[in-house]
C-alpha cells in the first residue's frame, strides 16, 4: 500500500494567498520593468529637453525654449568635418562587417568540427575585452610593426570590435534555416553561389540587416577605441563632443547629442518599416 511522505508535501495554500502571491510577483516584475525604462531613457528625455534650452549654459528644465544653440551648430565647421568622418567611418565599417560577419557565421553554422565553440568564443571576445584594453592593444601593435596612426587603423579597429554583432545576429537567423532548403536548391542543379543569394540571403536578411544597424550605431558613436586611434586628421563626432565639454559644459553639446537621437529614432522608425526589427527580436525568445 502506497503511504505518501508527508514530510515533503507542503500544505495546500488558500485560494486568495495564492492569488496574493500573483500580485506580488507581478506588482514585483512592472515596478522592476517601470524602473529600469526610467532609468534608460530619462537621461536622453533629459539631454532633448535641455538642449532647446535658450540659456547659455545647461540648466534642466530651461526657462525658455529655443532652436538657437541648433542653428549655431551650422556655423561650427569642425562640427561638420568630425560628423562626416564619423558618418563615413560608420558606413565603411558597416560593410566591411558585413561581408567578414556573414562569411564567418556561414562558417560556424556549417562546420562540423571541434574547434566551433573556440573560433565562436574568439569572435565574440572584442565584445567581452574593455573598449580601453582593446584600444590599446591595437595601438600599440601598429607602433610596433611601424605602422602610425591614420584613418585605415581606425577603421580596422571599428571592424574588429563591430564585426561580433552580424556574426551573433546571422548565426540567430542560420539557426532557424532549415538545411533541407539548400539541399533541394543543390539537388536542382543549383550552385552554391547561386543557392546563398537566392535562397540563404533572402531568408538571414532580417538578421543581416539588424547586425548592420547594431553595428553603424556603435561604430557612429564609439569614444573609448577612437580615443586611442584617431589623430587630428581623422577627429570623430565623439570626441570632439568630450573635447567641448571636458572644460566647460558647452550646450551645443547637448544639441549635437539631441540631433544624434533623433536620426537614430528616424533610423529605427524606417528600419522597422523595412525589415521588421522587433519581430526578429520577438523571434529570438
Amino acid at each position: 500500500m502506497y503511504i505518501p511522505n508527508l514530510s515533503d508535501s507542503s500544505p495546500l495554500k488558500p485560494d486568495y494567498l495564492r492569488q496574493l502571491d500573483q500580485w506580488s510577483f507581478t506588482g514585483v516584475m512592472w515596478s522592476v520593468t517601470v524602473s529600469s525604462l526610467l532609468f534608460l531613457t530619462l537621461p536622453t528625455v533629459i539631454v532633448l529637453i535641455t538642449s532647446f534650452g535658450a540659456g547659455e549654459t545647461l540648466r534642466f528644465p530651461p526657462s525658455d525654449l529655443s532652436l538657437k544653440w541648433y542653428i549655431s551648430l551650422l556655423d561650427l565647421p569642425e562640427i561638420h568635418e568630425t560628423a562626416l568622418t564619423s558618418l563615413k567611418l560608420a558606413f565603411l565599417t558597416t560593410v566591411i562587417c558585413v561581408v567578414l560577419g556573414v562569411c564567418a557565421a556561414l562558417a560556424l553554422a556549417s562546420s562540423q568540427t571541434g574547434w566551433v565553440q573556440a573560433m565562436d568564443t574568439l569572435v565574440m571576445s572584442p565584445l567581452a575585452l574593455p573598449g580601453l584594453a582593446v584600444g590599446l592593444g591595437i595601438l600599440i601593435f601598429f607602433n610596433l610593426i611601424g605602422y602610425g596612426i591614420n584613418f585605415n587603423v581606425l577603421l580596422i579597429s571599428h571592424v574588429v570590435i563591430c564585426v561580433p554583432f552580424i556574426v551573433r545576429t546571422t548565426l540567430a537567423s542560420l539557426s532557424q534555416l532549415s538545411s533541407s532548403l539548400k539541399d533541394a536548391s543543390t539537388s536542382l542543379g543549383a550552385t552554391q553561389i547561386y543557392t546563398f543569394f537566392h535562397v540563404t540571403l533572402p531568408l538571414i536578411q532580417r538578421g543581416v540587416i539588424t547586425g548592420a544597424f547594431i553595428t553603424f550605431l556603435s561604430s557612429f558613436d564609439n569614444l573609448t577605441v577612437s580615443l586611442f586611434l584617431s589623430d587630428a586628421r581623422n577627429q570623430v563626432l565623439p570626441i570632439q563632443m568630450w573635447s567641448m565639454i571636458e572644460n566647460n559644459l558647452d550646450i551645443r553639446v547637448a544639441a549635437i547629442a539631441g540631433i544624434v537621437v533623433i536620426l537614430t529614432a528616424v533610423l529605427m522608425t524606417a528600419m522597422e518599416q523595412a525589415s521588421g526589427l522587433s519581430q526578429f527580436f520577438m523571434s529570438r525568445r
